[in-house]
């Protein structure tokens, strides 16, 4: 059986990640409300890391609640992702968009980023 955890082997951890997939990014994946920056790795698993300003979601709640989401939905995906570093950037908007509409957003995102990668490959 699969593990579905969100352990820390699936997250960006440094700035020199975020760096390395700002600089070099392979792949770019567009939804409503945010953008989607890939990079492969050699790790054989996708990598996860967030970007969510003040500037573009004012409230701490609304932060919290789509960086929540984005995990969740990368914890049930990691199998099926190929190994790339993903950096998620909220943009303004994103705090309008109510739960169901963000995991829409997000599963064609991951759809597309597969589609892209597989192109690519």
């Amino acid at each position: 059986m699969l593990s579905q955890g969100y352990p820390r082997r699936l997250r960006l951890l440094s700035p020199e990640d975020f760096r390395h997939v700002f600089e070099h990014a392979d792949l770019k994946v567009h939804g409503k409300g945010m953008m989607a920056l890939a990079r492969w790795n050699t790790l054989g698993h996708p990598r996860l890391g967030l970007v969510v300003s003040k500037k573009n979601v004012k409230l701490a709640v609304q932060r919290n609640r789509f960086k929540r989401l984005v995990r969740e939905s990368i914890r049930l995906r990691q199998h099926q992702l190929p190994a790339v570093d993903i950096v998620v950037l909220a943009r303004r908007g994103v705090d309008d968009l109510d739960n169901e509409t963000l995991h829409r957003q997000l599963h064609g995102m991951w759809k597309r980023l597969q589609c892209e990668a597989q192109r690519d490959a």
